[in-house]
């Protein structure tokens, strides 16, 4: 008769760009920790638009705040590396980075923190899923916590496939108002002016990046169009950046 073993339980790496403290981290943390051993590696402070950055002309510290809880004074992607080559006791099954306060919807997913988690475990081979939630503030965590959940049951079961991660984007309402969800394509953001000029009290010029938002483009099955319906939205993302069938174009060039 064969022996039979205990299934091991999965290993979760949960990360963020607004920090360990921030409340979207722990409550996703809280909600996945039936699924398997959740370990937080996340910012010291917010990190909000840090995109993919590394930190690479300093050094790291790691604080272990409490078990299976530590904040990086680093980059969203620094996390994820500390966290899966050093910090963790083997590579994690899955990835999760959020719960962004603030959607990460069409041209976001190139400056997200978030998602750019995401996108590094992507980078690793690792299942990993980004989760942000629509708002300014009044945030519904436990609205995304919960599809977080369903989702993340899902892809531990299936998988996904080498180098496609999933920017999920819920809007910011009761689970009671929320109409379900759709598999979306990435959509399109309008922004206004992004740099502002001012005057500090010396008279002297300083700038401050970040625009006004000016809606969305009306794309059909797009993440924007999905979320405004209050509809979660599910939307794949390559890592790989090669536009492949412009590339066979390319190659009819001559230089």
């Amino acid at each position: 008769m064969t022996p039979s073993f205990p299934k091991k339980r999965p290993l979760i790496l949960v990360s963020n760009d607004d920090g360990f403290y921030s409340e979207g981290i722990k409550i996703l943390a809280k909600k996945l920790k039936g699924l398997g051993t959740v370990v937080t590696v996340a910012p010291d402070q917010e990190r909000s638009a840090a995109s993919h950055s590394l930190t690479l002309h300093r050094p790291l510290r790691a604080k272990k705040i409490k078990p299976d809880v530590y904040a990086v004074d680093g980059t969203p992607t620094d996390c994820i590396t500390l966290g899966v080559k050093e910090l963790l006791p083997r590579a994690p099954d899955l990835i999760v980075s959020g719960i962004n306060k603030g959607a990460n919807l069409g041209d976001d997913v190139h400056y997200s923190g978030t998602v750019s988690a995401a996108v590094e475990g992507g980078l690793m081979g690792i299942p990993s899923i980004a989760v942000s939630l629509m708002g300014r503030d009044d945030f519904h965590f436990e609205t995304a916590a919960h599809f977080a959940l369903r989702l993340v049951k899902r892809v531990l079961e299936k998988g996904l496939p080498s180098g496609v991660i999933l920017n999920v984007n819920v809007p910011n309402v009761s689970l009671k108002q929320v109409k379900g969800y759709q598999y979306t394509k990435q959509g399109k953001r309008n922004y206004g002016d992004i740099i502002a000029e001012r005057i500090d009290p010396r008279g002297r010029k300083y700038y401050w990046i970040g625009g006004d938002e000016h809606g969305f483009e009306d794309i059909l099955e797009s993440d924007c169009n999905a979320v405004l319906s209050n509809f979660v939205s599910i939307t794949p993302i390559r890592v790989n950046l090669t536009e492949h069938e412009y590339l066979e174009s390319l190659r009819t060039w001559k230089l």
